[in-house]
């Protein structure tokens, strides 16, 4: 939270990607984070998607089908649309540094650790886990505004 209160007295623009935990729906995760912000003096609007995106939990060993190069075409999408091909998040674990991950739905996958700083981050991102062809590419989602 220190980091999110740092970006709030800076003046910057805070949006917030979380997930939801298991069986609890849109509406209970949104209060939960809007109580959050409130207690933090963040100036986040829960209730509003492109503020604050909340991902259902995924499950790691559902099966998924492969995404190779010439889905992109058949499904009538662009890899520079995707999140990790032009936004990044930085995080530091407890005890740990900070990093930078390409994607909010892989906090602990260290293939997507990108280095310590923004500039060593700014490479292109392979998209080889289930998540980005199940959420990302198939699912159509988006968590950029």
């Amino acid at each position: 939270m220190k980091g999110l209160d740092w970006l709030r007295d800076e003046g910057l623009r805070i949006t917030v990607a979380g997930r939801a935990l298991w069986g609890l729906d849109d509406a209970e995760a949104r209060a939960g984070y809007g109580r959050v912000f409130a207690d933090h003096d963040l100036n986040i609007d829960a209730q509003d998607p492109v503020q604050t995106v909340i991902f259902p939990e995924m499950d790691d060993n559902a099966e998924v089908p492969e995404i190779t190069t010439a889905c992109w075409g058949l499904l009538g999408k662009d890899p520079a649309s995707v999140m990790c091909a032009s936004s990044r998040m930085v995080v530091r674990r407890k005890g740990g540094n900070p990093t930078v991950l390409a994607c909010t739905l892989l906090p602990y996958d260290e293939r997507f650790e990108l280095g310590p700083t923004l500039a060593e981050s700014a490479g292109p991102v392979a998209l080889n886990h289930p998540h980005c062809a199940k959420f990302c590419v198939l699912g159509g989602a988006s968590c950029s505004a």
